[in-house]
């Protein structure tokens, strides 16, 4: 068995990967796979509310920031997020009903095994690898009997983008902007009766803790933005509708930053390093990267071999094996591993990260209430 250090998780609780589906099965809409059971009520419609970024503890700590999602907190129940705890691999597993080890999302970036290319799942360059050839499965909006029931209430850019065609393909996309026309957009769709679930998405807490960090006063802001939107939102949907609030990951803000490619016993023998700078993927023939990566980073990080990590990552297909890492390097505490020979300054710089297996990146709200 991999054990994890005690400061962090071993994931194996109830994912956030089943909120979508438990929703949909709440509304009655009518579809093939797995059905599992969050115990949310029967209702006849219901709408999904992403919130990028706002772990438990984000919200429980900040919670002065957020009066409504806060008087939601005595029933709200704790989930996981996916491994690693990024958008790309979190918002399709939770679109899919699947794992990150099912879709192939097992990171911000990732090494085709194929060509050897670094391939990022958010932007994704379909002229290198095709969305349908690498995400193959269904999503849960194409395993409706009516798939139109279901809107996936977004920014323009999102519609057709790779990473909505491997998390939500068969879904009827609705084009908002900001957070008050996509809560107005999202009340139309349900009012109107043109839909049965709507799946509304929000990145700017997560945008904020980016380039911020979340304990800052500009993360703050904006969470009392989204707070008195999400209110607006509970009071104009139709009665009788079940409004499910959650996020895909939480949040780290950085203390120390380590650039491989500046360390010696970091980049020798390190052909391509994949992921992001809490979880890293290490490709490698040199057996000896797995002891210089220990040895340097001690106590900061948990290096695994490659065989050791695939337990972390439930039903990983054979095709997807050789994505996992020769090495596999999940942050501990604050620290961030960077690699200036691939990364831009600004994603180096950034202060608020996630991905690795910390409780404040990996544990989600699942913030129920019936309008």
């Amino acid at each position: 068995m991999t054990v994890p250090p005690p400061d962090l998780l071993r994931p194996g609780g109830t994912s956030v990967r089943t909120v979508l589906a438990a929703g949909m099965d709440a509304a009655g809409m009518e579809r093939e796979g797995e059905h599992p059971d969050l115990g949310l009520p029967r209702v006849r419609r219901a709408c999904v509310v992403l919130v990028d970024g706002l772990g438990f503890t984000q919200l429980t700590e900040r919670s002065g920031h957020f009066p409504f999602l806060r008087s939601l907190l005595p029933d709200a129940a704790v989930l996981e997020s996916v491994v690693p705890s990024t958008t790309a691999a979190a918002v399709t597993s939770i679109g899919t009903g699947l794992t990150p080890g099912q879709t192939g999302m097992l990171g911000y970036t990732v090494r085709d095994p194929g060509t050897g290319t670094l391939l990022n799942m958010i932007r994704w360059d379909q002229e290198i690898v095709p969305v349908e050839s690498w995400q193959r499965h269904r999503s849960l909006a194409g395993s409706l009997a009516a798939p139109r029931r279901f809107v996936n209430v977004g920014p323009a850019r999102f519609a057709g983008s790779g990473l909505n065609t491997a998390a939500f393909r068969g879904a009827r996309d609705v084009s908002a902007e900001d957070l008050p026309e996509r809560v107005d957009a999202t009340v139309a769709e349900l009012r109107s009766g043109a839909a049965d679930l709507a799946y509304l998405y929000w990145g700017e807490v997560d945008h904020v803790g980016h380039v911020s960090g979340w304990d800052s006063w500009e993360w703050g802001e904006e969470a009392s933005r989204t707070d008195r939107e999400l209110r607006r939102l509970a009071r104009a949907l139709p009665a009788g509708t079940l409004l499910v609030i959650t996020a895909d990951h939480g949040m780290v803000d950085v203390a120390e930053t380590i650039d491989a490619a500046r360390v010696p016993e970091l980049v020798r023998g390190v052909d391509l390093i994949s992921g992001e700078p809490r979880a890293m993927h290490l490709h490698t023939s040199d057996p000896g990267v797995l002891s210089r990566w220990r040895d340097h980073l001690g106590e900061r990080a948990w290096v695994l071999p490659h065989d050791e990590a695939l337990p972390l990552y439930p039903g990983l297909e054979p095709r997807f094996e050789r994505v996992i890492g020769d090495v596999v390097v999940f942050m501990r505490g604050r620290t961030v591993v960077v690699d200036s020979r691939t990364q831009t300054p600004a994603s180096m710089a950034l202060i608020g990260v996630h991905g690795s297996l910390t409780p404040a990146e990996m544990l989600v709200p699942l913030l129920v209430t019936v309008t």
